[in-house]
């Protein structure tokens, strides 16, 4: 049996591609089709990718005509494929001749002319490019600019701000800088909103009566009747609105919340979630700028995200216990809140004046499952059990701190008016209700 191996991204699968992969089947009798992660796309330059590993994969499940499929992860990777799988014949497009040579060595190596006058690079750049503002002082702003790059489709069209003691030079750059929120409006198809908690309602509604889609830095609101308003107004003007949870797009985390789901610690007793910080209180004080962020406004959403995706959102009891700033209103050092759901419990600490161990910690019945610190960057977790023998470890690429990730997810809810099947709403909601009751003191103890 002839086995003959080929490698592609497969974005936007098309005619070309299938003619390719009809021309490799054709050399052997056993065709094994290598479809390119996400992570390593972005690792070796490969940025205007439009559709998820699942997608690309199914696609071209949906051929016929590879007898198996693999996905390519690392460099070298096709060294040990041909080696692992006994190839007799490498094949890739005549686009890529030379580059491959070195693999002669393992087999032989055959580059196949593509065909003319099609390419993922055209169907993509057919797509109307979207022009994306950004809005706040925080550092962030920095991260979403450089993730952008990675994002086909999407272009930064200018900044917002009050303070720029945080941004990077390329930020400071951009053709449009202006105070002005509604001259950023004007050359804007979306928002990411990175302002002060207190203006998030009032920009969102601002820019939805302009039809403008928006990904913004969780909570939406301070409320749950404006949050209520501007999910209705969302879907009143036919706009995409996201929270901006970083954590919760970023593939280590999905995967970590799949695997508890499928049982393998047994019933969730207690999910524990920690996420503290200093850097930002300090710069703030040196450069005499506002804290515009109190600890549950700036750590909250992304330390409740795991209690409420995992346990529900119908908790049967709450405390929430602050220390806080005696010299600003409503800022708080420290927090903690307790839960008690109907079979679990929870705790949630953040804080922007005391640091402490970045973990996660989901209790089962059948063991639990570990992630470090900085549990936020999730890229690697254990699930560990009674025996040691059968603990697991799980590793994964993460890209801009998920960032990237969100940014595509989001453009695509535009671009194919798809749902956020990260950040639920119900959880959004929550979130945002933990936030008020804070505000208003309701179940609330301070220390």
């Amino acid at each position: 049996m002839r086995r003959v191996i080929t490698y592609g991204t497969y974005d936007l699968l098309h005619y070309g591609h299938i003619r390719l992969l009809e021309r490799a089947k054709a050399l052997g009798d056993y065709l094994i089709v290598g479809v390119t992660a996400d992570a390593f796309d972005k690792a070796r330059g490969k940025i205007n990718v439009q559709q998820t590993l699942m997608e690309r994969i199914e696609a071209v499940r949906n051929t016929g005509l590879a007898d198996e499929i693999i996905v390519e992860e690392y460099e070298g990777q096709k060294i040990d494929d041909i080696k692992r799988f006994g190839i007799n014949i490498f094949a890739i497009g005549s686009d890529w001749r030379g580059k491959f040579d070195y693999l002669s060595e393992f087999c032989e190596v055959i580059y196949l002319e593509r065909t003319q006058g099609v390419s993922s690079s055209d169907l993509r750049a057919e797509k109307r490019e979207i022009k994306l503002g950004l809005v706040g002082e925080l550092s962030i702003l920095n991260k979403y600019e450089s993730e952008s790059h990675f994002v086909n489709g999407l272009n930064i069209s200018g900044v917002c701000l009050q303070y720029d003691n945080f941004l990077s030079e390329t930020i400071r750059q951009l053709p449009l800088r202006t105070a002005r929120y509604e001259e950023l409006l004007d050359y804007s198809d979306a928002l990411f909103i990175a302002s002060p908690p207190q203006d998030h309602y009032s920009q969102i509604i601002a820019a939805l009566e302009r039809r403008k889609h928006i990904l913004c830095k969780s909570p939406l609101a301070l409320s749950v009747e404006q949050w209520k308003e501007v999910k209705s107004l969302a879907a009143e003007k036919s706009c995409i609105l996201f929270d901006s949870i970083k954590t919760g797009y970023a593939l280590a985390y999905y995967r970590l919340l799949l695997l508890i789901k499928s049982g393998v610690i047994g019933d969730v007793m207690s999910v524990d979630s920690t996420c503290t910080s200093l850097y930002d209180n300090e710069q703030r004080e040196q450069n005499s700028i506002p804290k515009s962020w109190n600890s549950l406004s700036e750590w909250g959403p992304t330390a409740m995200l795991p209690v409420f995706q995992i346990l529900g959102t119908q908790y049967r009891q709450k405390t929430i216990i602050s220390h806080l700033d005696k010299k600003v209103k409503d800022y708080d050092l420290f927090t903690k809140i307790a839960y008690i759901f109907p079979h679990a419990v929870a705790s949630v600490k953040v804080g922007k004046g005391v640091k402490s161990e970045g973990e996660l910690v989901i209790s089962g019945t059948k063991g639990n499952v570990y992630v470090p610190a900085p549990w936020w960057k999730t890229e690697y977790f254990e699930v560990r059990k009674e025996n040691p023998a059968d603990n697991k470890r799980y590793f994964y690429q993460l890209d801009g701190e998920g960032i990237w990730y969100e940014l595509v997810s989001f453009v695509k809810a535009i671009t194919q008016g798809q749902k956020n099947i990260y950040i639920e709403d119900t959880v959004s909601e929550t979130i945002t209700k933990e936030i008020e009751d804070f505000y208003n003191r309701k179940d609330f103890i301070e220390i």
